[in-house]
């Protein structure tokens, strides 16, 4: 069985409804959970199959509240990229993504939406990405991606989606496995949150059907085009 290894940054943020789809195809995940002091970053080399890097809430990556252990992470991301190991970014990993592949980020307010992502590339995650999909973020600054990385969708209003490092690492900017129940954790895990946060919740709520279909076809290219079940 291939395993993975998922950095969470919060109590509240984990892979959601994309765990019974790694565990449906035999695939294991490691949480591992910095923010508790007996645990830490992985080393290098025990990366083996691949690395998840989740969101982090009102953490950021451009300056203004940064994630403890930023280069770190980034550093981890970046042997993973150099060895050809896929690194899945979600959120806040999107952002340690693109600073590892030699991209960067800028600084944003901490905010929460749900909106729509559009494929911008027919063959994207193998052809499976959906036309259209629900995207929902929760967080604070964006990526700023690197020349050679691939655009795989955005939002009406321009916004990169999902963007492709190599052949197989993949930048989400939503989660796309979210619960509303996620969310509502971290408004209470957090003193600080977007001030429309409530909203959020209740527009999410409404979208929990798409979510979930929309996660199959995701689910079925991710793991194709990053090969955990070669």
């Amino acid at each position: 069985m291939k395993q993975l290894f998922v950095i969470q940054h919060t109590s509240a943020e984990y892979l959601g409804l994309m765990e019974d789809h790694f565990e449906g195809r035999r695939i294991r995940f490691n949480y591992c959970r910095p923010f508790v002091k007996i645990t830490s970053i992985p080393a290098p080399e025990k990366i083996a199959e691949g690395l998840v890097i989740l969101g982090g809430g009102p953490w950021g990556t451009a300056g203004g509240r940064d994630v403890p252990n930023l280069q770190q992470e980034v550093d981890l991301a970046k042997y993973c990229l150099e060895h050809n190991k896929p690194v899945i970014g979600i959120g806040l990993g999107a952002q340690i993504l693109a600073i590892a592949a030699g991209g960067s980020t800028e600084s944003t307010d901490f905010t929460s939406a749900v909106t729509q992502a559009y494929r911008c590339e027919d063959s994207a995650l193998h052809g499976f990405l959906p036309e259209t999909y629900p995207l929902i973020t929760y967080m604070r600054d964006k990526p700023v991606l690197p020349p050679d990385a691939l655009i795989l969708s955005k939002t009406s209003e321009g916004e990169v989606a999902l963007f492709q490092i190599g052949s197989n690492s993949f930048g989400f900017v939503g989660h796309p496995g979210i619960k509303p129940a996620m969310i509502e954790d971290l408004v209470m895990e957090f003193e600080e949150s977007p001030d429309n946060s409530g909203e959020t919740i209740d527009a999410l709520r409404f979208q929990v059907k798409n979510v979930e279909d929309s996660l199959v076809l995701i689910m079925t290219g991710l793991i194709q085009a990053t090969a955990l079940m070669d």
